[in-house]
């Protein structure tokens, strides 16, 4: 009887084990899949996309060009980024990578937000950037969320944890550059201002007038901010 519980254990937590290992994008069963991101009209999906067929891969499949092309940071943030996902470069798909430019204006700062589905190692390039993220609700008193960050120069790298929210601001007098590398074909991104004031519908005014004790004035006043085209 004790034998039989005690397999009974093993085999549970090596269920749970596995569970744990696989929480992120699948392991490939081929050398790759160029994903045909087009194809829209087909009724199922393996990894988000069907391949295309590997007698019709061209070496420039596997090629993405323009990633030093300097960005437009002519906009109310005075930053602009842009992820080379699996839509951009259909070769990541089912490899469980992607990247992001980031280009920061003198004081342009990177909006608070989070990847729901990576992890990101954010590297600077050109300039000096501060940046930093915040943690769940941590246990004890007042249920703290705990601020780390670091101010970042040329070749530093700092982490952050998959699904926290964290931000960057250009500290110099300079443009500066940064690098993202993601653990996912499609990290996604999610704007907590955008999310929150600019959602489609709209979050009820109760919930949000209660959650941010503000009042209606200060509602409308950053729904205007956050409804408006997506800069």
């Amino acid at each position: 009887m004790i034998n039989i519980i005690t397999t009974y254990f093993i085999a549970l937590i090596m269920i749970m084990s596995i569970n744990m290992v696989y929480a992120a994008d699948p392991n490939p069963l081929q050398d790759f899949c160029i994903a045909l991101v087009n194809e829209t009209h087909l009724p199922v999906a393996v990894n988000g996309f069907f391949c295309k067929r590997q007698k019709d891969v061209k070496s420039t499949d596997f090629l993405f060009q323009g990633y030093n092309t300097p960005l437009n940071t002519n906009n109310r943030y005075g930053a602009a980024s842009r992820m080379i996902n699996v839509f951009l470069f259909p070769a990541v798909n089912t490899l469980g990578i992607a990247l992001g430019r980031i280009d920061f204006a003198p004081g342009g700062v990177n909006p608070i937000h989070y990847h729901p589905r990576s992890s990101e190692m954010f590297t600077v390039l050109h300039g000096t950037v501060f940046a930093g993220f915040v943690t769940s609700n941590l246990p004890g008193e007042n249920e703290v969320n705990k601020l780390y960050s670091a101010v970042l120069n040329e070749g530093d790298i700092f982490v952050f944890p998959q699904g926290l929210p964290h931000f960057q601001l250009n500290l110099g007098n300079k443009p500066a550059v940064a690098n993202a590398a993601f653990g996912s074909q499609n990290p996604g991104r999610v704007d907590i201002n955008r999310a929150v004031f600019g959602s489609t519908p709209r979050i009820p005014d109760p919930v949000l007038l209660r959650s941010f004790q503000i009042d209606g004035n200060v509602l409308e006043a950053l729904r205007a901010q956050f409804s408006e085209s997506r800069e």
